[in-house]
C-alpha cells in the first residue's frame, strides 16, 4: 500500500502533530506500507521515509503569510484564488501514485487555507488517493481563533461536509466538537488516539527490544518481574502457581524470570527442568517467560534495569536471602513489591512492600497481589496507559485496521 502523509511541516521541526506525523510513517513503513510524507517544511528523519518538499504547504512560507493576513480581517483576495490553483497542481503530481492520502489538521485549521481549498478541490478529481482527514485541533470550536474565523468561503471549508472521506479524530472530546461543528453522526467518525513510544521513552536497549518482541511481552496485563538465578532456595515454583492463579483473574498476566540457572551446584540444572516440566502442567507457556530457555548469553545490568521500568510489579518468592537488592532496584523502579516474609526482606522494605507467606495457597497470595494493584490509582493507570497508549498497541487496534478497511 502507499500512503502519503500531508501537514504544514514535518519533523525535524518540532511539535505536536509533527512528532505523531512520524510516528505513523514509522510504524505503516515497518507494517511493509511505502509511505511518503508531503510538508511544506521539514526533512529526512529516517532514510526509510521519503519526505517531499512542497514550499506553499508552509503555514509560515511568505505568500501564506500575506494571503492569511487579509484572511484573518475577512477578506478573500485574488491572491488566494492564485495559490490555491499553485498549491493543488503541486497536491496532484505528488500525489498521483498514491492509495491512500491521510491530511493532518489541513480540513482542520486555517493555517494555510489556501491548501485547505485546494485540497477540497482534488480530492473530488476522478484518481484521487483515498482522502483520510486526521483532526487534532478545530478552528471553528476553538475560542483563541474565534476573532480570525468567519463566515462564507473559504473559512466554512473547516465546518463543511466533504463528502466520501474518513475522518479521524485523537479524543471523545473532538468526537462530539467535530459532530457538532459537521452535523453528522459522532459514529461515522473514527476515534485513534495519540501515544507513546515506549522504547523511546525508557530508552530501551535493543537487546531489550528484541526480547519484548519475541515473547511478546508488551500484550502482558499485569507484567510480573522475577529477576532471580534459577535455584530452589528462590522458590520460584511458588511464583509459577501464583501466575497462574492470577491469570483467572488476569488472562493477559504474564511472568518474566531473568535469570540463569545456578552456577555452583549441579543439581540446579535439574531444578531449571522441573520449573520447566511445571510451568507446561500448569498450561503457562505462553506466559510463563525465563530468558535462560531463550538463550544462554549474559543479560546485561541495563537490560535487566530495562525489564523493571517495563514491569508491573516485583514478584519476589524466595525463602532465603541474605540482602534482597531486586526489592532495591523496584523501587528506584517505583513498581510495587509483592515478597516472601522473611527477615530481611522486613528490614529493607518495613512496611512500604506487601508480604506474603511462602507456604501459604497459592490462590491466597494471587488474592493478596489483586487486591494491592486494583486498590492503587498510579498502578491501574500505569498499566491502562502501557497498553491503551503505546504506539504499537494503537497501530494493532485501529490504524492498521483502518488500512485494510480503506483498501478493500
Amino acid at each position: 500500500m502507499k500512503i502519503a502523509l500531508l501537514h504544514y511541516t514535518s519533523p525535524p521541526i518540532v511539535g505536536g502533530v509533527e512528532s505523531v506525523l512520524a510516528q505513523h510513517a514509522r510504524l505503516m513503513t515497518k507494517a511493509g506500507h511505502e509511505v511518503r510524507i508531503l510538508a511544506g517544511r521539514g526533512g529526512t528523519f529516517d532514510v526509510r521515509i521519503p519526505v517531499q518538499i512542497l514550499p506553499r504547504l508552509n503555514s509560515r512560507h511568505p505568500e501564506v503569510l500575506k494571503v492569511k493576513g487579509m484572511l484573518d480581517r475577512g477578506k478573500c483576495t485574488p491572491a488566494f484564488d492564485t495559490l490555491c490553483v499553485q498549491i493543488q497542481e503541486d497536491l496532484l503530481a505528488a500525489s498521483k501514485d498514491f492509495d491512500i492520502l491521510i491530511a493532518h489538521n489541513v480540513a482542520s485549521l486555517h493555517k494555510n487555507l489556501p491548501l485547505t481549498a485546494a485540497l477540497h478541490e482534488a480530492y473530488q478529481r476522478p484518481g484521487f488517493p483515498c482522502l483520510i482527514l486526521w483532526h487534532h485541533d478545530l478552528a471553528w470550536t476553538t475560542p483563541r481563533y474565534r476573532h480570525e474565523m468567519h463566515a462564507g468561503y473559504p473559512w466554512d471549508l473547516l465546518r463543511a461536509r466533504w463528502e466520501g472521506v474518513i475522518h479521524v479524530v485523537i479524543s471523545e472530546l473532538r468526537r462530539q466538537e467535530l459532530g457538532d461543528l459537521l452535523g453528522i453522526a459522532k459514529r461515522s467518525i473514527r476515534v485513534i488516539p495519540n501515544g507513546v513510544d515506549l522504547n523511546a521513552f525508557f530508552k530501551l536497549e535493543s537487546q531489550t527490544i528484541q526480547l519484548v518482541e519475541e515473547l511478546k511481552l508488551i500484550e502482558a496485563d499485569p507484567l510480573f518481574f522475577l529477576p532471580a538465578r534459577l535455584t530452589p532456595r528462590k522458590n520460584i515454583e511458588l511464583a509459577l502457581r501464583v501466575l497462574a492463579e492470577l491469570r483467572k483473574e488476569y488472562p493477559r498476566a504474564m511472568l518474566l524470570v531473568t535469570g540463569p540457572e545456578g552456577a555452583h551446584n549441579p543439581a540446579n540444572a535439574a531444578y531449571k527442568l522441573k520449573l520447566f516440566r511445571l510451568r507446561d502442567e500448569l498450561n503457562l507457556q505462553a506466559s510463563a517467560h525465563f530468558l535462560a530457555e531463550v538463550g544462554s548469553g549474559f543479560i546485561p545490568d541495563a537490560v535487566i534495569a530495562d525489564f523493571y521500568r517495563l514491569a508491573d510489579a516485583l514478584l519476589f518468592s524466595s525463602r532465603e536471602e541474605g540482602f534482597g537488592i531486586p526489592i532495591l532496584e523496584a523501587a528506584f523502579s517505583s513498581i510495587p513489591v509483592f515478597c516472601a516474609d522473611i527477615p530481611v526482606l522486613h528490614e529493607l522494605g518495613g512496611g512500604d512492600i506487601s508480604y506474603f507467606d511462602p507456604d501459604s495457597a497459592p490462590r491466597s497470595i494471587a488474592r493478596q497481589i489483586s487486591k494491592r494493584l486494583e486498590s492503587e490509582a498510579t498502578s491501574r493507570w500505569a498499566r491502562r496507559a502501557k497498553h491503551g497508549f503505546n504506539w504499537n498497541s494503537i497501530y494493532a487496534t485501529y490504524i492498521d485496521p483502518l488500512i485494510q478497511e480503506v483498501v478493500t
